[in-house]
């Protein structure tokens, strides 16, 4: 028998975002001795853990927590996902996402810094190096969404590097219990 599985019910408002034209000023670089590496031919499941998790535990990333080791092997194994993680000799700061499923459309499927690096002056330019290396690739449109749970400068940055909302939606999800992720006040449904 299906038993539902224990969770906590959240509330938060989704904005998707898009980019048409690559900006015409590159943006800020990334201060040395930061660098951004390209995890290929792809990013290992352990690895891609440690960064979602330590990345996404304050802001409710929980989607791909559900999934079991081969499922985001698979994940990780499509060669239209790449991961690009942001390091300070070896220090792991944060990572992007870019997802090419959709091509000639990338989104920039997650985005974000560890809690160490937040605060250090460096997410606009990470930000900037993401949107270079999408738009370097030759695609028509670069997409993003962020959500209430996320960081509360994630969508004026956003904006700020010349994303358009395109719209807001209310959405409901079930964060299961098992995660252990922290729900703020601001999202309990």
């Amino acid at each position: 028998m299906w038993t539902k599985e224990p969770s906590t019910q959240v509330t938060v408002d989704v904005t998707f975002l898009r980019m048409d034209r690559a900006p015409v000023e590159p943006g800020p670089a990334l201060p040395a001795p930061l660098a951004v590496e390209w995890l290929r031919p792809r990013c290992e499941v352990a690895q891609y853990r440690r960064l979602y998790d330590g990345v996404g535990h304050d802001y409710l990333w929980w989607l791909r927590r559900t999934l079991s080791d081969a499922e985001l092997d698979a994940v990780l194994a499509d060669r239209a996902i790449s991961i690009h993680l942001l390091h300070d000799r070896g220090e792991e700061l944060g990572f992007y996402e870019l997802d090419r499923r959709n091509w000639p459309h990338i989104n920039l499927a997650y985005f974000g810094l560890m809690p160490a690096a937040i605060g250090r002056g460096v997410g606009i330019a990470f930000l900037h190096h993401a949107i270079r290396t999408a738009w370097a690739e030759g695609c028509s449109a670069l997409t993003v969404n962020t959500c209430t749970a996320d960081h509360p400068r994630a969508l004026p940055n956003y904006v700020k590097a010349g994303f358009r909302v395109l719209r807001t939606l209310r959405e409901e999800w079930p964060i299961p219990d098992r995660l252990g992720l922290p729900i703020p006040e601001r999202v309990r449904g």
